[in-house]
């Protein structure tokens, strides 16, 4: 059985992170223990204590595993978790199993979401969309309309780490996905969100102008929310190690909170002003006059380019071209 890092952020070290987020002010962050499992953290509970004892609101992406219980919920709901979010990523056990690559998660997921409800936890699904699970995608949307669900997220696939044995959509195939979720929208019970896939934003943007709204109105929406940037632009990743990262996609150390406190790394490394930089970037993203409401994703750009301020290769638009046929 895996077990910690030897060198993994200790309890108290934990503890010190928790007040330095905190000391970013209102409105207070928003945590979210993620992993690996969490749930297999020491002293996991007393961190959550410890958080919402300054105020924070903390979420809990737990691994779909046999320790993931209907006791497991009911702990985390006493101790005020405000959400979870569990990941599924097809509508079948052989669809999500064979990319999971373990076996029986799919029924150990849906088992979870169904306890999620019966304790009274809001409830996220994180699903990955690839090439290989683009076309089941509306299967997946009809199994969550059981669940007691909050947010949909659909998670576009950035290929690093176990990623790379997957293939990102085409940018053809994005953009009829993306309209496509676009016209879902209004239909779903529940909200849908996009991550690291920003061009989204431009497609919303263009659907209201034709229906004689001002792009000005995505950032209204709710379902918009995260407008801009959001690769260290609101989004701060801490690995168990103390290292800090614009995102959990985008593997640029800014800094270690072991050195250095989190808001600083945050507000004053080269990192992370570099990705907030919309000015900054190449190619069709930095000519793009929808850069300041979408700005590509940086962690797509630098996975393809080892520059993070490149162009994000998913999105289909180009102004150049555009303008050129106009």
């Amino acid at each position: 059985m895996p077990t910690s890092h030897p060198l993994q952020l200790s309890f108290e070290e934990g503890e010190r992170l928790l007040s330095d987020i905190a000391s970013f002010g209102n409105p207070l962050p928003h945590l979210v223990l993620t992993g690996g499992d969490p749930l297999r953290r020491e002293r996991l509970f007393d961190l959550i204590a410890s958080a919402r004892d300054k105020g924070l609101k903390v979420s809990v992406t737990p691994a779909a595993s046999p320790s993931l219980t209907k006791e497991t919920f009911e702990q985390l709901k006493a101790a005020g978790v405000d959400s979870i979010a569990l990941s599924l990523d097809g509508s079948t056990a052989a669809r999500h199993d064979d990319i999971r690559q373990v076996p029986g998660t799919f029924e150990i997921t849906l088992q979870a979401a169904k306890w999620a409800g019966e304790v009274g936890l809001p409830l996220q699904i994180n699903t990955l969309v690839t090439d290989e699970t683009a076309a089941d995608l509306p299967a997946v949307f009809e199994l969550v309309h059981t669940f007691p669900l909050m947010r949909w997220s659909l998670f576009f696939l950035i290929a690093v780490g176990r990623g790379e044995q997957l293939n990102e959509l085409d940018p053809v195939k994005a953009e009829e996905l993306m309209h496509w979720i676009q016209k879902l929208v209004p239909r779903a019970p529940f909200q849908i969100k996009t991550t690291e896939a920003p061009s989204y934003r431009r497609v919303a943007a263009e659907t209201m102008k034709s229906l004689g709204m001002e792009p000005e109105a995505v950032r209204k929406t709710s379902v918009h929310a995260g407008y801009g940037i959001r690769d260290g632009n609101g989004i701060v990743f801490v690995s168990h190690l103390g290292q800090v990262y614009p995102s959990g996609f985008l593997p640029l150390e800014a800094g270690n909170v072991r050195k250095q406190s989190l808001k600083e790394i945050y507000q004053n490394s080269e990192v992370f002003r570099q990705v907030r930089d919309v000015d900054s970037f190449d190619g069709k993203c930095g000519r793009c006059e929808y850069r300041r409401i979408c700005g590509g994703s940086r962690a797509r750009a630098f996975a393809h380019t080892g520059n993070p301020a490149g162009s994000d290769p998913i999105c289909a638009y180009d102004s150049a071209l555009v303008h050129a046929v106009a």
